[in-house]
């Protein structure tokens, strides 16, 4: 096996390391020649190092199928996916923006809701809203802040041009693969981060820790952190038990925590109650508080929300953040920066048709074989029908959905995802990618340097999900003057 690049193309495509002419991009030279560099043998045992360090260190995540749910082991490809510094400069500024107006819109949601009466955001958008949580009007969260965490998923065009695909603002996810894929490319090939300027990525612990202590009802205390799973059986329980483990915060489940009489939250050790003052919940609103959402829930704490409406503790990501993450929200966003911030977006949205507007709805029955159709509330890559590779029995059931339910479903142009060479069958192939980056909001903003880059590993394919077959590489952001 080696790194065979002669020949490869990504036709019609923007390849991340590859030129049209079939040259490296200059950001990328460095990397391919010292990959092209080592013999079959050599590159084999890399992959095959990289394949068991995943094994030992034991990154896995959950399938759900109907055989059960099933642990695999993290799908990694060992060519990273290469950003240079001066592009992404402006892509960091441009999810700090974004994060900023998205977080000033669910204020004034559950506040005035100014955006409303100016006729800037629909009322009925918002009437019918799954995640508008009535529960959480006129809560104040600290510095105005709802969403803590955030996960903005990038696209780049065949123009070149990166675009905003979707914003996650519940319980995002994905950030402990980020840190464990750079973990495993400097244990495989140390020798690359020698003769590159690769920007470092494992601050994010430490400032996700200082974005949670900021929340803290008793600020000028330590405060008393804690990762609130839903459990082991969990597809992201890996991902909690890690940043837990990182942060040095503990890791616990609904039936750990009490509210007392007073309104504050305990967590039960064997010493008696200690008292928490952030929770990093990693569970759906519905399950937060019995009380106050699904009554059935086992994974929560009842009376959590009149402790965090008091102000006793604090909740990240807050509840109701999730109204922001609805995919006809998103279409709002740029709307969103003009009017909170009064600055032109400096990342632009995916062109995006809703179907609730009876225009918008004809054209998008009309070109189904052409358009990719999302509904609202989905996550994962569920529920979504990519026109062009459906066929006419997918697409007359699209068309019903969305008669059936406007307001649900969004359509969107089929972009053509940026490429970047990927092992397959012993050879180098173009598959497409994503990034998710991560965005930090409490005190101060955060952007992780670069992301998870997502690759469908399956030819053709345009769903990065690792629930759709999907796996992940190392993102470098490089300075622009290479180390030799």
């Amino acid at each position: 096996m080696t790194l065979e690049l002669n020949g490869y193309r990504a036709v019609d495509l923007y390849d991340e390391l590859i030129g049209s002419d079939g040259q490296p991009r200059p950001h990328a030279r460095v990397l391919l020649e010292r990959l092209q560099s080592l013999s079959d043998e050599e590159f084999r045992e890399r992959v095959e190092a990289v394949n068991s360090a995943i094994m030992a260190m034991g990154i896995t995540f959950t399938v759900y199928s109907e055989a059960g749910n099933i642990d695999r082991a993290w799908p990694f490809d060992v060519i990273p996916r290469l950003i240079p510094g001066s592009e992404w400069r402006r892509t960091e500024a441009g999810l700090k923006q974004r994060l900023t107006a998205l977080n000033m819109f669910i204020d004034d949601l559950y506040g005035d809701q100014r955006i409303v009466k100016d006729g800037v955001f629909p009322a009925e958008v918002l009437a019918q809203s799954r995640n508008f949580r009535p529960q959480c009007v006129g809560a104040a969260p600290r510095f105005g802040v709802w969403a803590h965490i955030c996960g903005s998923d990038l696209v780049r065009n065949n123009d070149g041009v990166i675009y905003v695909l979707e914003d996650n603002l519940r319980v995002p996810s994905g950030v402990s693969y980020m840190l464990e894929n750079r973990g495993v490319m400097k244990r495989v090939f140390p020798e690359l981060f020698e003769h590159l300027d690769i920007l470092p990525v494992d601050e994010y612990p430490s400032q996700l820790y200082e974005t949670l202590a900021s929340l803290s009802p008793r600020p000028g205390d330590q405060p008393e952190i804690v990762v609130l799973t839903p459990g082991v059986y969990n597809s992201a329980y890996f991902e909690h038990t890690y940043l837990a483990q990182q942060m040095g915060a503990e890791l616990v489940e609904g039936s750990d925590l009490v509210v007392g009489d007073d309104d504050c939250v305990y967590m039960k050790t064997i010493a008696g109650l200690n008292r928490v003052d952030v929770i990093y919940r990693r569970i759906d609103d519905d399950f937060l508080d019995p009380e106050a959402f699904r009554a059935d829930s086992a994974l929560g704490v009842a009376g959590l929300m009149r402790a965090w409406r008091k102000s006793n503790v604090a909740l990240a990501n807050a509840p109701g953040a999730g109204v922001a993450d609805d995919k006809v929200v998103y279409a709002f966003v740029p709307d969103m920066i003009r009017y909170y911030l009064d600055q032109d977006p400096l990342i632009p949205n995916v062109p995006t048709y809703l179907c609730m507007r009876e225009e918008d709805r004809r054209h998008v029955l009309a070109h189904l074989d052409e358009l990719v159709v999302k509904p609202a509330n989905e996550s994962g890559g569920y529920g979504m029908m990519v026109g062009p590779m459906a066929s006419a029995s997918e697409r007359e059931k699209f068309a019903k959905l969305i008669e059936a339910d406007p307001r649900n479903y969004i359509a969107q142009p089929t972009l053509k995802l940026s490429t970047v060479p990927t092992v397959c069958d012993d050879r180098a192939a173009a598959r497409h990618v994503d990034l998710r980056p991560f965005i930090l909001q409490g005190e101060h903003l955060h952007v992780t340097t670069g992301g998870l880059s997502r690759v469908a590993l399956k030819e053709g394919s345009l769903v990065v999900n690792s629930s759709q077959g999907g796996g992940s590489k190392d993102t470098w952001v490089v300075a622009e003057q290479e180390k030799r």
